[in-house]
C-alpha cells in the first residue's frame, strides 16, 4: 500500500488496496466514520477529512431539503444524505452531496442490499463544491455520474454562484449563472424546482 498526501487528501495505492472487495470497503469505511472516502474505478482509495465550510455545509443543507419537501409531498422516491456510498458500474464508489432514487429502483431492492453500498447509480444527484474541492476534479466526477447512469446531475459552485448541469445523453454541460432563479429538474423530478434565491441569502 503506497500512501500519499497532497491537499489534505491521503491518496491510498497498492496491492492491498486493489484487492479489497466491496464488503471490505464498506466495513473500511464504517470503522473511519470520520472520514470521507471514495474509490476511483481503479480502485485508488480517497480519504479526505470531513468538509468544514459554512457556506458549502448551509447550501448542502438547503438543497436535501428542497428536495424532501418536493419528495414528501409526491412520494415518487427517496432522497439520501451525502453519507451515502454507491458503488458504480465502473467499480467507482461516490457519495454525493444529494442523490435522489425512484420507487421503481428502490422497491427492487433487498433488506441486506439496504444495509450497504447502492450498487447503482441514482437518478439524480448534486455535488456542493467546497474551498479545499478542485472545480475540475469535481467536474471529472460529474461526467463520472452521468457516463454511469445518473440521469440528472448539479454541481452547485457557491462562491462564483455558479451552476453546472449534467444530463443523460447530452455532450458537456450547461452553465446557469447566479443564484436568483428557479433551476427546473424535469423530467428526472417532475414538478421539482431548486429555489436558487434561498441559496443566495444563505451566501449573503
Amino acid at each position: 500500500m503506497r500512501p500519499s498526501i497532497q491537499d489534505n487528501i491521503i491518496t491510498l495505492q497498492g496491492a492491498f488496496v486493489e484487492a479489497m472487495s466491496d464488503e471490505e470497503l464498506f466495513a473500511f469505511c464504517q470503522a473511519n466514520a470520520d472520514l470521507y472516502i471514495e474509490r476511483n474505478a481503479d480502485q485508488t482509495l480517497f480519504l479526505m477529512p470531513p468538509p468544514t465550510a459554512l457556506d458549502s455545509g448551509s447550501l448542502d443543507s438547503e438543497v436535501n431539503c428542497q428536495v424532501r419537501v418536493w419528495n414528501k409531498r409526491t412520494q415518487l422516491g427517496h432522497v439520501l444524505s451525502s453519507s451515502t456510498g454507491f458503488i458504480l458500474p465502473n467499480g467507482a464508489m461516490r457519495s454525493p452531496n444529494t442523490a435522489w432514487v425512484a420507487n421503481a429502483v428502490w422497491e427492487k431492492l433487498t433488506f441486506a442490499e439496504r444495509q450497504r453500498f447502492g450498487r447503482f447509480c441514482p437518478e439524480f444527484v448534486v455535488e456542493v463544491k467546497s474551498p479545499s474541492d478542485s472545480l475540475p476534479t469535481l467536474q471529472l466526477k460529474m461526467e463520472e455520474w452521468r457516463a454511469n447512469g445518473a440521469q440528472l446531475g448539479w454541481l452547485l459552485v457557491p462562491e462564483t454562484e455558479t451552476i453546472y448541469v449534467y444530463r443523460a445523453g447530452a455532450e458537456g454541460c450547461e452553465t446557469v449563472l447566479g443564484f436568483d432563479t428557479d433551476l427546473p429538474a424535469d423530467p428526472v423530478l417532475p414538478g421539482f424546482a431548486l429555489d436558487l434565491r434561498e441559496l443566495g441569502a444563505l451566501l449573503r
